[in-house]
Formats: C-alpha cells, structure tokens, sequence
C-alpha cells in the first residue's frame, strides 16, 4: 500500500468498484447507483497510478464520462495499465471512447451528435443487455466510436452511434456509448448490475449494519485508548459521527456542544435529550448565548457577523476541551462530497472545517472522520439505524452562524425570539402538510425594517417575516418551492397571530442563480 491512498478507501475499496472521473458531471451519481446496489463504489481521479489501484484490490472500474474530446489536446487520458489489471471494466460515454483509443478502435466526429432520449438498438442479448428492455436510453455525446477494438461485439447502435454498446467477455472489458446511471435510461440500474453482479462477481454487502460495524471496528484501531472529543452541533453529520464513534469507545468520548443561542426552537434540548439522556453519551452543554449576542451586538454586516460567530466559537471549544486533558483525537462528520469536492487527502491536523467551525491549525489534534466514505443520505440512513432520533436524522440543512444570518441587521435577543417563534410556526405546518422531506430549506427570514398594519382597529408598527422555501439536489442551484396557496395562508395567519411584533408575512420567490438561498 502507497502512502497516496486514502485510508478510508483502502479499507472499503476490495469488494467494491471504483469510478475514475475523467471530469464527468455524473461521476459522483454513478457512483451513489452503484452504492444502491449495495455494492461500495467510491470516485478516484483519472490519473492515480495502475498501482495504487491495484492495491486497493477492487472487483471492477467504471470509466466515466467527461466533456472533452478524446482528440482534444488537453483531454483527460485513460491509462492502458487500466486496462490491464485483470479486472472486469464497464467505459460510459467518454469513459467508452477512452477505452477503445487506447485499445486501438476508432473514434471519430461524424457530425450525427446525440443529446437526450434515444431509440437503441440491440445487436446482441447475449451480455450485459440480456434480458432487459433495451430500447430507449438517454445520450449525451459528439463524437462517437466507429470502429470497436478487435475481439469486441458489438452488442447495440443508435442512428448516431455505429458502437453504442461493445463487449468482450473473455476480458470483462464493457463499454456503452448512452448514460446508465441517469434516470432516463430505464434499464441503466439493470445493467449496472448486470455488471456489478455477473462481470464483477460483487456481493451486495454495502449495508447501514455493515457500515456500521466497519467504521466501529475502524475507530477502535485508531484510537486505541485514547480520550475522543467531537464538537456536536445538531445537524445530522456531526450527530451520527458521535453516536458511530460512542459506539467504539463508550464513555471515553465526550462531546461538546456549544449552544450559542442561533439555533431554532427547541434544538438544543432535542441535542441535550438525544445524547445525554437517551445515549447517555458525556455530553458538556456550553449555554453562551449572552456572550455571543455581547460579541455581535451594533454588527449588521453579514460577514463580520460570520466571522466573529467561527472565532467565538473556536475560543469557546478550546476552552472547554481544554478542562479535559490529553486529549488526542477530534470526531468530524466529513462527508465523501467533501472530500470529492475538495480533493484532499486524510489530514494529520485539523484545518477549517464547517462542521466544527473552522478549527485552527495550531491545533494539533487527529482526526476521526467515520462518515468520510459517505454520501448524505448515506448518512441518514446509518443515522436511522443507529436509533437517532427521526427530527435529527431529516434535519434540513441549517448554516453554522444559524439564525444570525437570517436576521438582516442586528443580531438581538428580541429578535432572535420573534424568528425563532416565526420559523417554528413555518417548520410546523410544513411538516403537517407533509412536505419536510421534499423541500431542500425551508426558513424564515427576519429583515431588521418595521412597516405599518392594522391589528384590531389599532395601528402598528412591527417587522415582516420573509418566507424562503426550496427545491434543490445539491445546493448549487435552487428553484423556489410552489408551496400549496393553503398552506402560505396558514403560515401568515399563525405567524401573524401568535408572533407579537410582526405584522406582515412575504414569500420569496427567488430562483438561485440568481439569488442564493440564505439571504446573508
């Protein structure tokens, strides 16, 4: 094993396919199909060495797509050691092409480019397609492949595409021109199978309870009998981190919470509850909302706002850490979305992190990261098993500064109780409309501007609740949720009548781009 590989990924990959990304937008929804056939897939770059691949003892690779030409100079190259592994290789789109250059085919621009749903046509049942309704798919390519390497079938063509799927079993090398992994190829999850299953010999052991049982026994070897500390902030990360890692060590974790008084109504106690009474982790509740709100009294600006929320927080952390001692090891619920995205590998000390606030560096601590090969709904899935409670395994996503930065202005205590009244109001008959899980955020949004009204004959003069409510995948880009006209009038008329000090209720209708979804 080379010091390049990631230690979570050289512990899960044998058993499991690895995806190389050759800069596809689909390299990480491949791999999350493959992990739903309960087989353990995890992405890697295009340019790790055949070595360290052949060290994490995969069963199979997936070659993915990508926007380039393979003519182009600048494209991403397949490694022809790749292909010579002995082990079974699916190619998609790009992934295909890659393949069949490097194995003497041909890839051409005929000028017949194919985009969306697509009529197929199966040559040969006698593989990957045997058996299933292969007759429409969904494509997304220029060039296509003309000429298939020698020895390979060609198994199906499109009017676009003379190789849309090619084959040479005696090889376990496989390659399809179309997208499996997207949803409007009907038979993709089929076929993947039929790959994982057939070609790769894969069982499908990529369970909750096998997770589970991997990351404890994982986390035993790395800390021994050492002191753990986690920085417990409420979202669902952080929380099925802690629970994963009290599971290997027991008492010799204690988790901090550092309740700054942003959060939402009742969040604190659901934390309290959870982990110090029905866990019964060692739990320390740091209650500072006085101090936070003395820090971020007369500050209206969003970022400063930020910026002094991290930098209390962190001083509050190594305070209390601090009392405990020796401590060696630092839980953080990094997800694989982060670690795909960032491109980084394990880390010795920590560095800014939002799940703990952004950690100096100074700060010598190794981490524990149990959820490091997991996507979210991976994680509430384990969360689930674990026996965390349903309103925390399906929090939606909460930003770390809380409810600071949905006060547009100053941050005050009155202010924080009317928003926080307000968005329960929201939170409560979106859950009773039994919309929670479909939307991406849902919140409540206090501007720091007053407006006049009329409340029982009388004139007021009070602030307006902003509702923000949307739809998402992934957070990159957000459309605004068409909340039923019932449910908008229940919210307004609740929020009217049981916030004092509101008098008027908007909905934003705001698409990201252009606006973003939190408001500061």
């Amino acid at each position: 094993m080379t010091q390049h590989l990631d230690p979570a990924l050289a512990s899960a990959a044998p058993g499991g396919v690895l995806v190389v990304d050759f800069g596809a937008q689909y390299a990480q929804l491949i791999a999350r199909r493959i992990r739903e056939c309960r087989v353990f897939s995890a992405v890697i770059p295009h340019d790790m060495p055949a070595d360290e691949i052949k060290a994490l003892e995969p069963m199979g690779l997936v070659l993915s797509g990508g926007p380039s030409s393979v003519y182009a100079p600048d494209a991403p190259g397949l490694d022809a050691e790749y292909l010579r592994l002995g082990i079974p290789v699916l190619g998609i789109c790009y992934g295909m092409q890659a393949m069949v250059q490097a194995l003497g085919g041909e890839v051409a621009r005929t000028g017949a480019s194919e985009f969306g749903k697509t009529e197929l046509n199966v040559l040969s049942r006698a593989g990957l397609l045997r058996d299933l309704p292969a007759e429409t798919c969904w494509m997304s390519h220029n060039d296509s492949v003309v000429r298939a390497p020698d020895g390979f079938v060609v198994s199906a063509q499109t009017a676009g595409a003379p190789v849309a799927a090619m084959e040479h079993r005696e090889t376990g090398m496989y390659g399809v021109q179309f997208h499996p992994e997207v949803v409007h190829t009907p038979f993709g999850t089929d076929l993947l199978k039929a790959f994982l299953f057939d070609a790769c010999d894969c069982t499908p052991t990529w369970t909750p309870v096998h997770v589970i049982e991997d990351q404890v026994a994982r986390i035993r070897a790395q800390v021994g009998d050492e002191k753990v500390i986690c920085a417990l902030s409420g979202g669902v990360d952080s929380a099925v981190a802690a629970l994963l890692v009290h599971r290997a060590v027991g008492d010799r974790l204690t988790c901090i919470f550092v309740d700054h008084g942003l959060l939402r109504q009742g969040e604190a106690d659901q934390v309290e509850e959870a982990f110090g009474e029905h866990f019964h982790v060692p739990l320390i509740h740091v209650k500072a909302q006085d101090h936070f709100l003395s820090q971020l009294a007369g500050v209206t600006d969003p970022e400063t706002k930020r910026k002094i929320i991290g930098r209390e927080f962190i001083r509050t952390f190594e305070r209390e850490s601090g009392t405990l001692g020796g401590v060696r090891f630092l839980v953080q619920g990094t997800l694989y979305s982060d670690v795909i995205e960032s491109g980084s590998k394990h880390a010795d000390k920590i560095k800014s992190h939002h799940n703990v606030g952004g950690l100096p560096d100074d700060m010598t601590v190794e981490l524990v990261e149990p959820l490091r090969q997991l996507f979210k709904d991976e994680v509430r899935v384990v969360g689930a098993e674990l026996g965390l409670p349903e309103r925390m395994v399906w929090r939606q996503p909460f930003p770390g500064p809380g409810l600071a930065i949905r006060i547009i202005g100053e941050v005050t205590a009155e202010r924080l109780e009317i928003l926080r009244r307000a968005d329960f109001v929201l939170q409560e008959e979106v859950r009773r409309a039994g919309l929670y899980r479909e939307l991406w955020q849902s919140f409540a949004v206090l501007p720091a501007v007053k407006s006049v009204g009329v409340q029982g004959d009388e004139r007021t003069y009070a602030y307006p609740i902003v509702i923000r409510a949307v739809t998402s995948d992934d957070a990159m880009t957000a459309d605004w949720a068409r909340l039923p006209y019932d449910l908008l009038e229940r919210v307004s008329s609740r929020i009217i009548n049981e916030v004092p000090g509101v008098n008027r209720v908007a909905l934003d209708i705001t698409s990201k781009p252009p606006g973003t979804i939190e408001w500061e």
